[in-house]
């Protein structure tokens, strides 16, 4: 039916005309041809006086009793009827309700940077209490904002409140899942979460999201990720609310003052509790101290006090998480949440973002929508200790412990606890929630966003068997992942001699060098003191590049190991950088190579770490590469 030409008139139903009681509940009842449905639009009226046309016909304007308009587009309304509020009945947490967001003045939503206000109208159809709420709306995400035409959405109301059976709170969270067509993903995890006990995992509830009148599609209603007695319940006083977070971090967010590096892992973080009006810069340092604390337990691989300070069983539950849907994020790391209450232990979660996970193709990150071409692919690898999966820059701090036996020994206990209903029990879930979805709400979200030529049901069996072929997979990969020796805690470092090495790398070759650092390994175990049939790379803790001074520098290489140096063979970052270094399985024949639009010069001497465990003393030998740079052409 063609805009504005449709005939609209008002169907008022037998319940309006025996209207009685001045106190009877009465909904505006929509219905819309082209989308076969009806929605409930929880406004409470009493005569057909409270809806009226607008001016220029584009709005059917709705008065509430303190005078404020409702508008709602007209060409989404085929017909008007009124009808009784239903009552309550069991709680059906899977059906998809509706909401509508009616701004001020109409304003669109086109800001992360301040919350317009608005009305929330919420149809619960019956299962939980409707709402009707003063608000604001804003914009929320990062990539899924600024990416993608399917916008999502955080909503704060004025005062705390339920909202379809979940926790009272103010901040709410609308998901536009626009990347992933099952719209499932985030359940899936949430559900798996749930079932492996991490604490104060979301809830899922789906909503049919109109704005200012206007169909906008099918969305994830959840909780914000806070620190709140129905979200992260830590104490007002001494509670903790961290996230590891590239886009919270220094370098994306400069001007926040709730940032920090991490002092032993060098990861971006932010204090999400205490809040930006409880955080002082003293507070926030203080939290950057206490985490350092835990970052050098688990870099000294000294399980028994990193188990101190970290709950071991959630950090053992979240990493295989994070493993099993492969969430690339944590390479970044993104989204990756700890909480920690006074004096108790820092505890991982809640989990949050999935939709970067299930083998997305990121090769068409901004406008694609495939998932699930390869299950046999790892974040952190078949020997995580050593990070040789395709992720190999993710955070040694969710992967050292994997140097320590009884970490080792926890992770597989784990899965093996979970490994027969990790698919099995979500999915049970996320089926309940599909069936609801079923009922007309994905044909009018795929009308509504004709995205690809992928269809929910496909995409629903691709993800089922992507997970089947999955834990299969990684039934096999963690039973194989070795058992290191026990490792005691370091209380004694030893420098114990430099081996010098040469090499000639080719200036026009630029990153693509057909020459390696090649190092002894027998020369290396010699000045450990050990034979070379006895080395074990599980207790090589690092090889580090080393500043002129002789301290530690940082690896900004892809390499597990390794370093960018510059002019005055400092370990820095690519930019500046002259030459490189980078070590991956093979621990003695390192990748190198020259940055030749920067670096025009014709030697470099640098200098890489062995750093080896031996009982409780940390040995070191020193590598000087000495780099000679042949300017020929061929």
């Amino acid at each position: 039916m063609p805009h504005m030409k449709k005939l609209f008139f008002l169907f008022i139903t037998s319940l309006l005309m025996t209207y009685a009681t001045a106190n009877a509940q009465e909904w505006m009842k929509i219905y819309h041809e082209a989308q076969s449905t009806h929605w409930m639009l929880p406004i409470a009226v009493d005569s057909i006086d409270f809806a009226t046309i607008s001016s220029d016909h584009s709005q059917l304007q709705t008065q509430l009793t303190d005078g404020t308009i409702i508008p709602f587009a007209l060409e989404t309304i085929d017909s008007l009827g009124f009808h009784c509020a239903p009552e309550a009945v069991e709680k059906d947490k899977y059906r998809v309700f509706q909401m509508f967001v009616f701004t001020e003045g109409g304003q669109a939503i086109n800001t992360k940077d301040h919350y317009i206000p608005c009305y929330i109208g919420l149809n619960a159809d019956g299962q939980y209490a409707d709402r009707w709420l003063h608000a604001g709306i804003r914009g929320r995400g990062n990539s899924t904002w600024e990416w993608y035409d399917k916008k999502p959405y955080r909503i704060k109301l004025d005062k705390k409140e339920k909202m379809l059976g979940m926790g009272k709170a103010k901040s709410w969270v609308l998901l536009a899942n626009y990347r992933d067509i099952t719209d499932l993903m985030n359940t899936y995890v949430f559900e798996l979460g749930r079932m492996m006990g991490l604490p104060y995992t979301n809830h899922t509830r789906y909503v049919e999201l109109f704005v200012n009148g206007t169909y906008v599609g099918v969305y994830q209603l959840t909780e914000q990720i806070q620190q709140n007695a129905n979200r992260v319940a830590v104490s007002d006083e001494r509670g903790i609310l961290l996230t590891l977070d590239v886009d919270d971090g220094s370098t994306e967010a400069p001007s926040a003052t709730n940032n920090f590096w991490t002092t032993g892992y060098r990861m971006p973080a932010a204090v999400k509790y205490p809040d930006d009006e409880l955080l002082t810069p003293a507070r926030r340092d203080s939290i950057r101290d206490v985490f350092a604390e835990l970052e050098a337990a688990i870099k000294n691989k000294d399980y028994a006090t990193a188990s101190s300070m970290l709950d071991m069983e959630s950090f053992a539950r979240y990493v295989l998480i994070q493993e099993f849907f492969y969430n690339v994020e944590l390479s970044a790391p993104r989204s990756v949440f700890m909480h920690k209450d006074g004096d108790g232990p820092w505890v991982m979660g809640p989990l949050w973002d999935a939709d970067a996970g299930f083998d997305f193709d990121w090769s068409n990150m901004y406008t694609g929508h495939t998932f699930f071409a390869n299950y046999r692919e790892t974040v952190m690898g078949t020997n995580p200790v050593r990070r040789n999966g395709n992720y190999n820059y993710v955070p040694a701090f969710f992967t050292d412990l994997f140097g320590t036996r009884e970490f080792v020994e926890l992770y597989k206990k784990t899965w093996r606890t979970y490994a027969d209903s990790i698919v099995s029990r979500p999915w049970q879930e996320v089926e309940a929630y599909a069936d609801g979805l079923r009922r007309g709400a994905m044909r009018r979200e795929s009308r509504t966003w004709p995205i690809s030529n992928k269809g929910f049901e496909t995409e629903l069996t691709k993800m089922k068997t992507w997970l089947e072929n999955r834990r299969t997979f990684m039934n096999n990969l963690i039973e194989n992942i070795p058992v290191p020796d026990n490792v005691k805690p370091i209380d004694d470092e030893q420098l114990c001699g430099t081996i010098d090495v040469n090499t000639t790398i080719q200036w026009s070759a630029g990153y693509d060098q057909n020459v390696h650092v090649e190092v002894s390994k027998a020369d290396v175990c010699r000045l450990l003191g050990i034979a070379e049939a006895d080395f074990n790379a599980n207790n090589l803790t690092d090889i580090v590049p080393l500043n002129a001074d002789g301290s530690p520098g940082e690896n900004k290489t892809n390499g597990v190991y390794g370093g960018w140096f510059n002019a005055d063979n400092e370990p820095r970052v690519w930019d500046g950088g002259h030459v490189y270094i980078e070590i991956y399985d093979d621990l003695f024949s390192w990748n190198c190579g020259i940055r030749n639009d920067t670096c025009y010069d014709d030697e470099h001497t640098v200098t890489m770490q062995y750093q080896y465990q031996v009982g409780s003393t940390l040995k070191k030998v020193n590598v000087r590469v000495h780099f000679t740079i042949n300017w020929n052409w061929w």
